[in-house]
């Protein structure tokens, strides 16, 4: 469901939420960068949109009525890996953990400035668009990131946007070990706020979704260091 173009007037995002007023802030930050919007008051409308259009980004709410921003972000991974960034009230590490679970790329809390809100936004699009063409491998895994594809050993791995991330930093490094610290930084930025758990659920949803398709050994663990590419064979 992601496009292929690439300017901004082009890149068509989904405004998700049950205040107008919020919707109305997002609209004017995003229509002032340049951004095509759609919108939507609940989950429910939003899969209607999903349906219907194309989008590059969608931005939840968590607490909505008839759908929830957690229910509609299942629903939207069930057959998309449109990049997600929850934007809600609430602060609770648990909601945040449960949000990068449910494969967001992002995590905004109210109030928040609609010029952050534009530059998280435009690092996440930003982070989709790698050198056209580019194929990483190692082992039996391979990586087109300009396309989102992972395959291994000839069989689809279908990840969010930041479990391809995770992967895609090890696979660019497949010698090094990267400890806990340097791998949150990497995906999430140096001034972010979230625990190991968070990675910890990322990692599990790679090394689970490796698994299914007979790769057992796609991320290694070094005892008191951090994390390394695997031999990635079948």
């Amino acid at each position: 469901m992601r496009s292929s173009t690439s300017s901004h007037m082009s890149t068509r995002i989904l405004i998700v939420d049950d205040d107008p007023h919020i919707r109305d802030v997002v609209r004017i930050a995003l229509k002032a960068a340049n951004f095509e919007t759609r919108e939507a008051e609940n989950g429910q409308i939003a899969l209607t949109h999903f349906g219907r259009e194309q989008f590059d980004l969608a931005i939840l709410d968590i607490g909505m009525p008839k759908m929830d921003g957690f229910e509609c972000c299942k629903a939207i991974r069930a057959s998309s890996n449109v990049p997600v960034l929850f934007l809600t009230a609430q602060e609770d590490e648990v909601d945040r953990v449960l949000s990068f679970q449910l494969g967001a790329d992002d995590f905004v809390p109210k109030p928040f400035s609609p010029r952050e809100l534009v530059l998280r936004i435009r690092a996440i699009l930003a982070r989709g668009k790698p050198a056209v063409n580019e194929v990483l491998r190692h082992g039996d895994l391979t990586l087109q990131p300009a396309a989102h594809e992972c395959e291994i050993g000839g069989k689809s791995l279908e990840l969010t946007a930041r479990e391809f991330e995770l992967l895609e930093i090890l696979v660019r490094a497949p010698r090094q070990v990267f400890s806990r610290n340097q791998l949150i930084e990497s995906i999430y930025g140096p001034n972010n706020t979230l625990s190991g758990r968070t990675l910890d659920s990322h990692l599990r949803h790679v090394r689970a979704k490796a698994s299914a398709v007979g790769c057992d050994d796609v991320v290694t663990t070094v005892h008191s260091i951090g994390l390394k590419l695997g031999s990635c064979r079948m």
